[in-house]
This record gives C-alpha cells, sequence and structure tokens, in this order.
C-alpha cells in the first residue's frame, strides 16, 4: 500500500507494474490471509496500526480479484482502465507531440512483433507495451538472460511508456493541459 501510493503519485507505469505484480504474489501465497500477513506484512518495521491498513489493502485486492473471477490469471479492471487512460493520453500525443510520435515509431515494430508471439489479443497496443514490460521483468526475476535484440527492443517501449507515463501525471496535475 505505501509503495503503491508512492508510485502512484510519481509514475503511473511503475504503478500498473507494481499492481501486476502485487496480484501475482497474492496468488502465490493462495489468496491466504495468515500467508500474505507473514510474508508481505509482517517483516515490515513499521506500527501495528500501518500493518493494519496494509493488511486491508491487500485484502482488498483479494476480494476484487475474486469479485473480478480473476484468481488464476488476469488484472483487476483497476489498472485495466489506468490503461485505457493512458491509451487516451498516447493517441492524443501521438498527434500532438512530435517527440512522442517518434518513441512511437521507434517501439511501434517491437509492439508488433510482442503482440503476434502473444496468443491473445490485447485491446490496445498501450496493453501490449505493459505486457511486454511485466514480462521481462519477471525474466529479470528468474535470473533470465534476453538477447540484446530483445532487451533493445524492451528499451524502446519503456522509454515510449516512461514519456508517456511522464505527461500523464503532468496533466492530470493540471501542470500542462490536455485536450
Amino acid at each position: 500500500m505505501l509503495i503503491a501510493k508512492q508510485k502512484r503519485r510519481e509514475n503511473i507505469a511503475e504503478y500498473i507494474l507494481y499492481l501486476w505484480q502485487i496480484e501475482d504474489l497474492l496468488r502465490a501465497l493462495n489468496f491466504d490471509e495468515i500467508q500474505i500477513y507473514k510474508t508481505l506484512v509482517e517483516p515490515l518495521q513499521i506500527d501495528e496500526n500501518t500493518k493494519k491498513q496494509i493488511l486491508a489493502w491487500y485484502m482488498g485486492t483479494v476480494q476484487l480479484l475474486q469479485f473480478e473471477k480473476k484468481q488464476q490469471s488476469g488484472h483487476t479492471s483497476h489498472s485495466l482502465h489506468l490503461i485505457a487512460d493512458l491509451n487516451e493520453v498516447h493517441l492524443y500525443l501521438l498527434q500532438k507531440d512530435k517527440k512522442y510520435a517518434n518513441l512511437y515509431q521507434t517501439a511501434k515494430s517491437s509492439i508488433v512483433d510482442f503482440g503476434q508471439k502473444l496468443e491473445q489479443h490485447e485491446e490496445s497496443e498501450l496493453e501490449l507495451c505493459f505486457h511486454a514490460l511485466y514480462a521481462r521483468m519477471l525474466l529479470n526475476l528468474k535470473c533470465y538472460e534476453v538477447s540484446a535484440e530483445t532487451q533493445q527492443a524492451i528499451d524502446a517501449i519503456a522509454k515510449m511508456i516512461a514519456y508517456l507515463s511522464a505527461k500523464y501525471l503532468r496533466y492530470e496535475s493540471g501542470e500542462e493541459k490536455y485536450g
């Protein structure tokens, strides 16, 4: 919860990827409240009241995954709605921001290639980007090496998403005007 709040304020893309990681962690712990507490909450060096709040946040995520019937796989509607919001900004920037359009053109073939490798068809190229970034993150956690070509593709997608995320937060805060 604490990390999620910080990421939400600072980087919407990292926040989404963090939520996906939490979903997978909760699945790995079989949505068991005791295991969630022992593994994710108890080791934290924070006060008991904050621990209770964090456990409640995890259990709220468990309830949402169960309600949405995503116990085995998939992502909550919350994160998917955020990606849809980001997609609106993505489409806007493609028309209005030359730097972003160039970043997109650099990443486009990698996005298309990644989409062809997936068995499922995502609703947007942006969702594909998040799946690519999340897959790379999982490979890093498992200490798998990837080819230089794959890393270059992921880097292009990551640069595009980083720029998009920064713009999104500037629009959201009112620092820049959107639309």
